[in-house]
Formats: structure tokens, sequence, C-alpha cells
């Protein structure tokens, strides 16, 4: 495929994003301008935080390659980050940490930071879309979207914030603790990973409902 058939078919594939994300919005919350995508980093891993990100995107605003975080290079994520940051009207970003997570489950740790998120915004946004949640605690209107970070552009942008900033977290912590590796494995259950908590022990980054069964 020639540079140019790519980048005709990713114009179309976002063409499509918006078109979907405006027939959710329609379906919600008719004429609503300020959406505000959701989608959180971070679920699955042994250590670290959980990441949620908040945005609230113009209406009708694209830029080329924007897709879920999990398909785009660590060097295209850094690129959108820029841009969604420059370009967006408002968001906001949450960490909660793995202690947190051990004390609430991961699954309320998601929503709690989401939540967070969402109140941190300058502005109320009109109705939430989220990423495959459904978020209690608030009276705006909702809609959840399986697969909403490859579907919504206001989600695929609130995943890359959430990924980019948990992974820089992540590197910091590689700095504190780098027998870890936390550096190329962002703290998932890799073998290398597994085998630094059994030589070395968890530290206080880890999770420890996460690693009790390596330990």
């Amino acid at each position: 495929m020639t540079k140019q058939e790519r980048l005709e078919a990713d114009r179309k594939r976002i063409e499509e994003m918006m078109a979907f994300e405006d027939s959710v919005v329609e379906q919600t919350c008719p004429g609503a301008l300020y959406v505000c995508g959701i989608d959180e980093a971070g679920r699955g891993p042994l250590a670290g935080p959980v990441s949620a990100a908040a945005v609230i995107l113009r209406r009708g605003w694209s830029t080329p390659f924007l897709n879920d975080s999990k398909k785009l290079s660590a060097a295209k994520r850094d690129e959108l980050y820029d841009v969604i940051r420059a370009e967006a009207i408002a968001y906001a970003v949450v960490m909660v940490p793995a202690e947190r997570i051990d004390e609430i489950n991961i699954l309320q740790a998601t929503k709690e930071a989401m939540l967070t998120a969402v109140h941190r915004l300058p502005i109320l946004p009109e109705m939430l879309l989220i990423d495959a949640v459904k978020l209690d605690g608030t009276d705006l209107p909702q809609a959840s979207v399986i697969k909403g970070d490859a579907r919504c552009q206001s989600i695929a942008a609130a995943s890359i914030l959430a990924k980019v900033e948990r992974d820089r977290l992540m590197a910091r912590m590689d700095s504190e603790y780098p027998e870890y590796g936390f550096l190329k494995h962002k703290g998932y259950g890799t073998k290398e990973h597994i085998e630094a908590i059994q030589k070395f022990g968890p530290c206080p980054y880890h999770r420890r409902t996460f690693i009790k069964s390596f330990l």
C-alpha cells in the first residue's frame, strides 16, 4: 500500500469513527456539544496505578491516525498526545495507585479514576462516552461503548492520554526500582517481571492482590 493509499484508508476510518460517535451522541443526548470521552490504561498490570482520562473535543474535530492507543506505536502516541492536549476543549488524567486498587479492587478503582477525571474537568460535560464501563455517582447522560477506543474519537483520545501518562510514570518508577524492568513491560505480568518479583519480592508499587499467587 502506498503512502497515499494509507492516508486515504485512514481518512475513511476516521470518518467512520466520527459518524459512529455522532450517532451514539444523538441517541443519548441529542445536540450535545460538550461530549466527554473516557478511557483507562493499566487495568491488567501487576504493578503501578490504573490511569483514566476524560477528554472533551470540539464536535467535528479530527486528526489523522487517531486510534485506540494499543494500536499505535509509542512514537505516534506521543505525537497524538501533544496534539490532543493542545487542541482539546478540556482534559484531565487521574491515577489511582496500587494500594487503592488492593483496597477496593481494580474495577472500582478504574471507575473511581474515571469519575475523578470527569470532576477535574474545567467545564461540565453534557454527556459521557465511556469505553465498556458504566459509571455510578453521576447524573450525566452516558453511553458505554464496547471497544469504544477504536470506534469513537473522544474515547480514542482519552485512551492515548491515559496510556502515555501512565507509561511515563512507569518509566520514573523504573529509575527508582530498575530491577523489575518497569520501563520495558510497564508493570504487566511478563515472565521477566514475575521472576523479578520472586527474586526481589514486591516493591511499594506492586498490587499485592495481583501477585499473591507468585509469592
